[in-house]
């Protein structure tokens, strides 16, 4: 009896053994090869706020993190119950293990999450409601880009009068306006402001009327977050653009622009479904807002371009001196959100 029993421990501990040995090779098996990522757009990829997205997908992709094969499919734009509806399709396909809603659409999600938990749904910037779980919060800011370039203005100015023309009076619409200035009159104290909102994400013939208005009364640089140069252009002064490098729209004008990198974000975003698909590692979304800052790959500056001969030594030096101690972490921009106002 004894020897049966010494024979069954012996079996057993070898098989214990042999299920080491494999168990590694029976992991790799099951983790997945594939994302398979749909994308809500809510302006369309000719826009700075989705293009950088499809474009830092893109990016992503080539990196191959965790030896996945990255896929998408992205929507027209879409909001409010057909935004809801376009997810619910993507989510009962079974065909999406990520479902990226690229802008505030937190009301959506809200009534999807719990009955999909497997899926990972994004919201992204300001008007979003933290829910936690499967539901996670991407912010962007470029708040640092942007004081960089109101360094530039601020320097470069002829009349002390700077614009902005803005779309809406948002958390992370303000931040970046409030940066510019302040960071314009860390350059000079003299700097008077103008700003204007067209209350639309894309409205050129508003756009227009607000930028002329603002040249009219003296402003010789204007930091444009709408995306029409041709009042600058007529008026033959240098713009700024947003959350692009916008200088192929108008070469003779746009000196840089603030660059949202969306890089960072997605590898956080995959790096915690690969958590949960292959470790089964809970969803952990955040209830508050987070964001990868300049130093951490999150926002940069675009380059000058073929206006960088318009630039003084002394300003690119400068703005380099900063922009080097931003990396470094230090010098910090602060981060305001209060709603701008001329003055």
């Amino acid at each position: 009896m004894f020897m049966i029993f010494v024979r069954r421990v012996a079996a057993l501990s070898a098989l214990v053994v042999a299920l080491i040995a494999i168990g590694p090779g029976l992991a790799r098996a099951t983790e997945p090869d594939k994302l398979r990522v749909a994308v809500i757009l809510s302006a369309g990829i000719e826009s700075g706020w989705d293009g950088t997205l499809i474009q830092a997908l893109e990016r992503v992709k080539a990196k191959k993190p965790h030896g996945l094969d990255i896929t998408w499919k992205y929507t027209d734009p879409l909001w409010g119950d057909d935004a809801g509806d376009a997810m619910r399709l993507f989510a009962e396909s079974g065909q999406y293990d990520i479902i990226w809603a690229h802008s505030t659409y937190s009301d959506q999600v809200k009534k999807l999450k719990d009955e999909f938990p497997n899926i990972l749904f994004v919201v992204v910037g300001s008007g979003n409601e933290g829910l936690g779980g499967n539901q996670y919060w991407v912010y962007k800011r470029v708040n640092e880009p942007a004081y960089l370039l109101g360094t530039i203005a601020g320097k470069m100015t002829k009349s002390n009068k700077l614009g902005v023309v803005g779309t809406y009076p948002a958390d992370d619409v303000n931040d970046e306006i409030n940066a510019f200035f302040a960071g314009a009159k860390a350059a000079n104290p003299k700097v008077e402001r103008t700003v204007a909102f067209i209350e639309s994400w894309y409205d050129p013939a508003k756009a227009a009327e607000y930028t002329s208005a603002q040249i009219a009364t003296g402003a010789d640089l204007i930091f444009q977050l709408t995306g029409n140069f041709k009042p600058c252009e007529e008026a033959k002064i240098l713009c700024f653009g947003n959350f692009q490098d916008q200088q192929s729209f108008s070469p003779s004008t746009v000196l840089s622009s603030t660059v949202a990198l969306w890089d960072p974000d997605v590898e956080h975003v995959i790096d915690a479904w690969w958590a949960h698909k292959a470790e089964g590692k809970p969803y952990a979304g955040n209830t508050d807002k987070q964001w990868f800052s300049m130093k951490d790959g999150g926002s940069a500056m675009a380059p000058y371009g073929e206006l960088e001969a318009k630039l003084p030594d002394n300003v690119r030096a400068d703005v380099e001196a900063l922009k080097a101690k931003i990396m470094a972490g230090t010098f910090e921009v602060p981060v305001d959100v209060s709603d701008p106002k001329a003055h």
